[in-house]
């Protein structure tokens, strides 16, 4: 957040809110970090989405993306993409688990609205974290924010 304006006189102070990014430290960008997602065959699904999980030792949460050509043409694979980006952005600091790695498949002909895949992505995401710890490996720091 930045203050732009004087202190002597309070009509002329604006609030002007920092842009909120998707930051490279919460993506999955290699291959071998993919494939080790994968490789721990845990996931859970809905109506919506697909999510394959495995826990990390970072402390943050990160997403990887998995969108084929059957969901449709490339308009269609980018707005899936915006919409999951965006829904995992906003609930990164208060709904998502932290310390886990994500890779989500649309499962849904077309885009639902925003809030069902953010709500989807949010219920998901806390299902796989329990279904990992069950498994033994939450030693790894896997936690609700």
């Amino acid at each position: 957040m930045v203050i732009v304006g004087t202190a002597d006189n309070r009509s002329d102070i604006a609030i002007v809110e920092k842009p909120r990014t998707f930051e490279l430290r919460h993506r999955l960008r290699a291959g071998h970090e993919f494939r080790a997602v994968y490789d721990t065959r845990v996931t859970v699904r809905d109506d919506v989405l697909l999510v394959y999980g495995r826990l990390n030792d970072l402390g943050i949460p990160r997403l990887g993306l998995s969108v084929s050509r059957k969901v449709g043409v490339a308009v269609v694979r980018n707005r899936w993409k915006r919409l999951i980006r965006e829904a995992f952005r906003l609930r990164i600091a208060h709904e998502l688990p932290t310390g886990v790695d994500l890779v989500v498949i649309p499962r849904a002909p077309r885009p639902p609205e925003f809030d069902a895949i953010a709500a989807s992505l949010a219920r998901l995401a806390g299902d796989l974290c329990r279904k990992l710890e069950r498994r033994g490996r939450g030693d790894a720091g896997a936690s609700r924010r």
